[in-house]
């Protein structure tokens, strides 16, 4: 809600101006990569003590970002325009983006012409880079439900309106919101990661909380997902006879919201080109749209239209990654306590990606 991100910038004559962004934070997981540089910091959530590590890669994208900085102020003479570098705190919790642009980012500092971004990715090799046209990435949502029940003996049921009951029929009612209310053309995941209820076994609780993901590429399909959401919730309670004093709370945290990111398809094909001209078409990789979620979206949805595109660096040691292919074998993915990206070929071709891709927008 509050900016607290860094901004530089770099004015080197007349042309266009281009922003280049890395987000910053870190992740409560506790780092398991066996490696020497392996984070053992702890921080505090609350009252609680947890360890921190970067396990999506954002000091991968901090480091790129720096050496990005640097070869583009060496490199003054090949390019005119403007240069924006942001560093931006809470892409985690979705909200950091949205708390620069609150805080003034187009109107205290140049408005660019291009956003552009880069993140890794824990399942393309290093020295490779993805991209992908259009919603790339989907919308995020935190959905948080209170199943208010009728509590008492787990011995007379009948006095009672069973809230883990009911929370057991909303789980299996939402998984028909994909499968029944989503066109199969269209994409959606509904997905209850957390539930809570009850503290003895043999007494019925008042109620049940129940924690959700909820992620979609259209905002139409987000709407008709989040409401269905609240009528099956609310229909369920009904018709289990709880009276409407009790009825569920569905709490949808909008301040945490993350919007699809669209690449802008004519920006998308430019960095591609550029991309391919740098490391060649065997090592650049029309990738897939995700499911994950990025606010670097946050970017391309004010009035000013700016056009955006984030892409993919190959993170995984190539060796590790012929080796998943051949065998089989797991590679750990974004949040994994154990993904470590392989760091001097993933940094070398992250610097030289968004640097020639700097260039080429700002080209002469």
């Amino acid at each position: 809600r509050t900016g607290y991100g860094v901004v530089a910038v770099l004015r080197n004559g007349p042309g266009p101006t281009v922003m280049v962004r890395t987000d910053l934070d870190a992740l409560p997981v506790e780092e398991r990569t066996g490696l020497p540089y392996a984070s053992h910091v702890k921080e505090h959530i609350g009252e609680t003590e947890v360890s921190v590590m970067h396990a999506c890669g954002h000091d991968l994208h901090m480091t790129s970002f720096i050496g990005t900085a640097r070869m583009l102020a060496r490199l003054r003479d090949q390019w005119s325009g403007t240069l924006v570098m942001i560093g931006q705190p809470a892409e985690e919790r979705g909200s950091g983006a949205l708390a620069l642009l609150r805080d003034g980012l187009y109107t205290r500092f140049p408005k660019p012409d291009y956003a552009v971004a880069l993140h890794d990715a824990a399942e393309l090799p290093a020295g490779t880079v993805g991209y992908h046209e259009g919603y790339a990435l989907a919308s995020v949502d935190s959905v948080d439900i209170t199943i208010r029940g009728i509590g008492g003996h787990g011995a007379w049921p009948q006095a009672t309106k069973d809230p883990i009951v009911i929370a057991a029929e909303v789980i299996m009612a939402l998984q028909t919101i994909v499968s029944r209310e989503v066109s199969p053309l269209d994409s959606a995941v509904v997905t209850v990661g957390s539930i809570h209820g009850g503290t003895k076994h043999n007494i019925i609780p008042d109620e049940v909380k129940m924690q959700l993901t909820v992620r979609s590429y259209k905002p139409e399909t987000r709407k008709m997902v989040l409401a269905s959401i609240q009528r099956i919730t609310e229909g369920i309670a009904a018709s289990a006879g709880v009276p409407p004093e009790r009825a569920p709370i569905v709490h949808v945290e909008e301040e945490e919201h993350t919007p699809a990111t669209y690449n802008d398809p004519a920006l998308t094909a430019r960095v591609a080109g550029v991309l391919e001209e740098t490391f060649g078409k065997d090592n650049v990789i029309h990738t897939d749209a995700v499911m994950g979620g990025e606010d670097f979206s946050e970017y391309g949805l004010t009035a000013d239209k700016v056009p955006i595109c984030i892409f993919w660096l190959g993170a995984v040691a190539p060796e590790r990654y012929r080796a998943a292919q051949e065998q089989g074998l797991r590679l750990p993915p974004l949040h994994s306590s154990e993904f470590a990206p392989l760091p001097e070929l993933a940094i070398r071709t992250g610097v030289r990606a968004m640097t020639s891709v700097v260039l080429n927008l700002l080209k002469k």
